[in-house]
Order: structure tokens, then sequence, then C-alpha cells
């Protein structure tokens, strides 16, 4: 039975008192049915790890080198050391601003399980894509590039997060349908690497600008496991109101 998981990005948001008291305020979260995670900001890590909430919290990012000569970078065995248990790999912000391509994902992908970190895993595409009629094979060719060597132990340790960003701060909205569609075919997709066994086992989040108002329909949806969010997860009360709609 996978699990229905609720992953707030924090993103470039919020001081460390205000950081504090969210997730003070997300971890009497009701988490009977839903296993919730926070992303925030990197330097307020330590602060959230000491609090010793009942929370998992990871990181938004990381170098995929164990140490060197890369200044104003952090390494996953430092984010480890500081409390994580998961990490945000291929978030549509990292591919289209930040430049990172499915190869040096790959290498995170292997940095971040070779320390036993699970990894969320982000895959979507841009509107031309969708407008081209070809965000299937875009999409798979994210899977086949970053995830495909990985064997299907290692898959266990991996949940995907499908981001349609042509549906994030543009005022267009992807269907329940739509994100169905997407997200059954990853699941066909990675039955057909694997086994039909495995890919039932692997949680597929929605990353689209999931919010209080659609999040039901959303994740009423057979194939739709959760959901990355963005901007709602600022706020307890919207984040709460998500996590209730499982």
């Amino acid at each position: 039975m996978r699990k229905n998981i609720l992953a707030g990005n924090w993103k470039m948001n919020l001081s460390e008192n205000e950081a504090i008291q969210l997730a003070k305020e997300v971890s009497e979260i009701n988490m009977s049915n839903v296993e919730v995670i926070i992303f925030p900001p990197v330097i307020y890590i330590p602060s959230i790890a000491k609090l010793g909430l009942n929370l998992k919290f990871g990181a938004q990012n990381f170098y995929p080198k164990d140490k060197g000569a890369f200044t104003g970078e952090i390494s996953i065995n430092q984010l480890k050391d500081a409390g994580i248990s998961y990490v945000l790999i291929g978030h549509s912000e990292r591919r289209t601003i930040l430049k990172e391509d499915n190869e040096f994902l790959k290498e995170k992908v292997n940095a971040a399980l070779e320390l036993d970190i699970h990894v969320i895993f982000c895959c979507g595409e841009e509107l031309k894509i969708r407008e081209q009629g070809v965000e299937n094979e875009f999409v798979k060719s994210q899977l086949e590039e970053s995830l495909f060597h990985l064997t299907g132990d290692q898959l266990k340790n991996i949940t995907i997060a499908y981001e349609p960003i042509w549906a994030i701060g543009t005022g267009l909205t992807a269907s329940k349908e739509q994100a169905e569609a997407m997200h059954l075919y990853i699941r066909e997709t990675l039955a057909q690497k694997y086994t039909k066994d495995l890919a039932a086992e692997i949680s597929i989040l929605y990353g689209g600008s999931c919010n209080p108002s659609n999040a039901s329909e959303l994740f009423a949806c057979p194939n739709v496991d959760g959901g990355l969010i963005g901007g709602a997860a600022l706020k307890s009360t919207d984040f709460n109101s998500i996590a209730n709609s499982f």
C-alpha cells in the first residue's frame, strides 16, 4: 500500500522565527492518514531539527559531491548531519532557472541514495512541450535519464512529483483529468521498466499549484498520492486544509 504524502516546499521564504513557528503549527496536523514533510530554507534546518517535533523535514537542494572546492554549496553528507531524511531533486525551478539537466540530476539521485536519504524527484513539462503534444515522451525522458539506472530496491526510496510547469503561476490550471492522465502514464512507464507491483508501490505527487480549493478532487484521482505544495505550504491553515483533503 503506497503512502499518501504531503510535502511543503517553503522555497526562499520566511525569517527564522517565522519558519520555527510554521514548523510547530504544521507538526500539529493530524498525520494518521498522510505523511507530512517540510522543506524549509537550508539555513533554518538546524533550528527546526532542535525543536524535536514529530515532523519529517528535508532539503530543497544540495551539491552531489562529498566535499571539495565548491564555494557556496552544501553536500548531502552535511545535510544528513543536520538531520534531514528527504531531499528534493529536479524541481522545475532548479531545471529552468538554474539549468540543472538530467545527467546532473542523476548524480544527485545517486549521492542521496548512497546515504539512504529519500528522494522526491520532480518531473514535468513546459507549455510549449504540451502544446506540441509530446508531454508524455518528454516526461519519460526525464525519468529514463535520471532514474532508470536504479535497481528496483533503490527505486523504493524514490517518490515522484509531477509538476506541469505550464500550470504553475501562469493563470492556467491543470484539470484533474490531465493530472490523472500523466500520473497514470508515469506509473505505467515505471511498470514497463520494472514491474507492475513495484510501480504500484511508488507514490506520485501532484505539484501544479495544488491548494485548498482543488486538493480534494486531485487527491480523489486513483494515481494521485498527494501533493508537493508551494505557496499554500506557507500558511498552516491552508496546509492543514489540504492535509484534510485526503
